[in-house]
């Protein structure tokens, strides 16, 4: 629904101009070239065509992807947002006027607004086919290829690639709002930096002796087998680890990476089993959020995460991560208390848990500070050892 009137209710709607306002920050790329958007936007589009198919072929087999159907929606339409802004055209003109052609069905509802008393409906008038809208949607794409500068010439193009749009997100039964709302919790999670006081905390509410420490200090030792060791508070913690693997990788310091999520993101289920510190004054939370299966989550990813690091040398130099990634492990995490932080938040403790990581495998040991009332992990040298 195209309102103009509507104050940005997730609930009922989005103003458009809410939503180019909340992504208007998340746009770094370069603000001079259009083809980094414009190729953007193809991509995205090819994601569209792949996913949507997939659901309508699949029918209820392929529900679980719904989410990855409105992700691939709400990122398509950044970047036609992005496309227009360079173009110096509001998206939200070019979606009223083509939801204003003769091909679209309208109504008018009652409003929920106190300084409006109508609001109007727009979809469709002939419901398309799934397969003859990702077509067009397809040519509508590579139509934009063509653009090269702003320019009035360019809005019949948009308002195609609109009208397109449009159809395929009706005719794969997708909510709207739901997408965009989606689309700006995931890019400003993504590319700001977080508002230290809305990040969640997890276990504020309880007592001291269940919740994760507000500082730590862990001390891991190599012993001449090459089994790793930890320490805390002076007494050995879980089993001693080795990499597991033919060819040695530091895994057995792995550990370093729970760590970093207790004391940055305030999360690790396999943290809390380690200290024995879960939250068993409350039984569902107990159950669901500090359980095995939540462990054997945290495990699986972290286990997951190493091999992709591998591959990048551990992260050195690195100051991101790649969007992919981070997308990977909000689809691990979704269900548990750590899907609220943000993907920015992540990435942090990520890089930060492989820097200290890569210092732990090159000294063989050392000590891990965690902070989190600063959200930080730190390295320190064993003295005298």
């Amino acid at each position: 629904m195209i309102d103009e009137n509507r104050k940005g209710d997730v609930s009922h709607s989005i103003l458009l101009r809410d939503y180019i306002r909340n992504i208007k920050p998340t746009d770094t790329l370069p603000k001079s070239a259009l083809n980094p958007v414009l190729l953007g936007l193809f991509g995205e589009v090819g994601s569209i065509m792949t996913t949507a198919k997939k659901l309508h072929r699949e029918k209820n087999a392929y529900s679980a992807y719904r989410n990855a159907v409105e992700e691939e929606f709400g990122d398509t339409f950044w970047y036609f947002t992005t496309l227009c802004s360079r173009l110096n055209i509001g998206v939200d003109d070019i979606l009223s006027e083509t939801a204003s052609a003769e091909s679209y069905r309208k109504a008018v509802a009652s409003s929920d607004l106190r300084d409006g008393a109508i609001s109007h409906d727009s979809s469709v008038e002939k419901f398309p086919t799934p397969d003859e809208t990702l077509l067009k949607l397809g040519e509508s794409a590579a139509a934009l290829l063509n653009i090269d500068q702003p320019g009035e010439q360019n809005r019949k193009l948009l308002q195609d690639f609109a009208d397109q749009y449009l159809r395929v997100l009706q005719a794969a039964q997708l909510n709207f709002t739901q997408v965009l709302s989606t689309n700006i919790s995931k890019t400003r999670g993504r590319f700001l930096s977080p508002d230290v006081n809305a990040l969640p905390t997890f276990d504020k509410a309880f007592d001291e002796e269940e919740r994760l420490p507000e500082h730590f200090e862990i001390k891991i030792t190599q012993r001449k087998s090459g089994q790793s060791y930890i320490q805390w508070n002076g007494v050995f913690v879980g089993d001693p680890l080795t990499d597991n693997i033919f060819e040695p990788d530091g895994y057995r310091f792995h550990d370093v990476f729970h760590f970093s999520y207790a004391a940055i993101l305030h999360w690790s289920p396999t943290f809390r089993a380690l200290l024995k510190q879960k939250r068993k004054s409350d039984k569902r939370i107990d159950e669901n959020e500090d359980g095995g299966r939540a462990i054997v989550i945290e495990e699986g990813l972290t286990a997951w995460i190493f091999s992709r690091a591998k591959e990048l040398e551990y992260f050195k130099n690195q100051d991101r991560i790649s969007f992919d990634l981070l997308k990977i492990i909000q689809q691990f995490v979704r269900g548990y208390e750590v899907e609220h932080c943000p993907l920015n938040l992540w990435e942090r403790a990520i890089l930060d848990g492989y820097r200290v990581f890569r210092q732990v495998r090159d000294n063989e040991g050392g000590i891990v500070i965690g902070d989190r009332e600063n959200r930080s992990i730190s390295y320190q040298n064993i003295i005298g050892e």
